[in-house]
């Protein structure tokens, strides 16, 4: 995979002491070409962690302590910025229905903040991390992303005739081996010799962090502003995926959490219509694109059919005689 357009680049990641963080950090040292590479967390103990390990120990690796929810803060670290990765997000489901202001505070307000400092320090890319549970939200983490989403997109309008800052997002499923995954939920589970299972029709969409960092390099070197990439993904059955991953365990059906679906979907039928093929990638352009984008991504095909891209379609979901390819790095 090309990694040119990375060349010389001062890149920042918001969120960087995170699954996603650390993965990308570690691919972006490993570019001799890249100029330098600036984490910005809160979490002083995982940088402390981070900074000790030697993979992490290039002298073009710098860590910033700050929150999202902080502008001026924001405003310092983007100093001399070319591309910010934007990361930083609370996440558990449970926890934020019980403090929804909180999540609204980091997850939205902090990604207008992360914007507003992008185009104040005129930064060249955004890419916003987001996630299926954005589409068709059912949950106050999802409705926060979906927020979170549209703020990214419209926010291309700002820029003004001098300024360079283009905005777009990724949006994928769940990450393989990522911190409180089913990976690590079943290597806790699995001594007992049973399993827990939400509800036996549950569908998911999975993917390796490695797939993850390779969509998003190629997302900043294809995008242009206001599109949405969506990595293609395979989909399961869960009750399948623990069968395979611990078949010695007995499954016990629990019901489902508050806030959770059945199906997830990364790409609805309405966005389907203005979604294109771009190899790795589907590419779902803006349906409003008042800064005037034209149609930058016209050389990729749309794809052939307008139909939902669902965890329970037959598109994506793997019988179970193939849910090891999802394991298999």
């Amino acid at each position: 995979m090309s990694t040119e357009h990375l060349h010389g680049k001062n890149i920042l990641v918001t969120g960087g002491t995170g699954t996603f963080g650390r993965a990308i950090v570690r691919r972006l040292l490993a570019i001799p070409e890249v100029k330098r590479v600036i984490i910005l967390s809160r979490d002083e103990y995982k940088q402390s962690q981070m900074q000790g390990e030697p993979v992490y120990q290039d002298p073009r690796l710098s860590f910033f302590l700050g929150d999202i929810r902080d502008k001026a803060r924001l405003l310092r670290a983007f100093n001399h910025v070319d591309i910010v990765v934007h990361a930083a997000a609370l996440k558990q489901v449970p926890a934020l229905e019980y403090n929804p202001s909180e999540a609204i505070e980091t997850n939205v307000i902090g990604t207008r903040n992360v914007i507003d400092a992008a185009l104040d320090r005129n930064v060249e890319q955004v890419l916003f991390i987001s996630s299926d549970k954005a589409v068709q939200p059912v949950n106050l983490y999802g409705a926060t992303k979906m927020c979170a989403e549209r703020l990214a997109i419209a926010a291309n309008s700002y820029r003004g005739a001098h300024g360079r800052t283009r905005i777009s997002v990724i949006r994928y499923g769940n990450v393989l081996g990522s911190r409180g995954s089913i990976v690590e939920v079943v290597g806790t589970q699995r001594p007992s010799g049973r399993l827990t299972l939400t509800d036996a029709r549950m569908t998911r969409f999975w993917i390796h962090i490695d797939k993850v960092i390779d969509s998003v390099f190629e997302a900043l070197r294809i995008m242009d502003s206001g599109e949405i990439f969506i990595p293609k993904m395979t989909s399961t059955y869960v009750k399948d995926l623990l069968q395979s991953l611990a078949p010695e365990c007995e499954l016990i059906e629990v019901g489902m959490r508050p806030g959770e679906k059945l199906h997830e979907t990364l790409i609805t039928e309405h966005e389907s219509a203005r979604t294109r093929d771009a190899g790795i990638l589907c590419v779902i352009e803006p349906e409003f694109a008042t800064w005037g984008r034209g149609e930058p991504l016209a050389r990729y095909p749309r794809l052939a059919e307008s139909v939902a891209y669902t965890s329970d379609s037959e598109l994506c979901l793997l019988p179970p005689e193939r849910v090891g390819e999802v394991l298999a790095v």
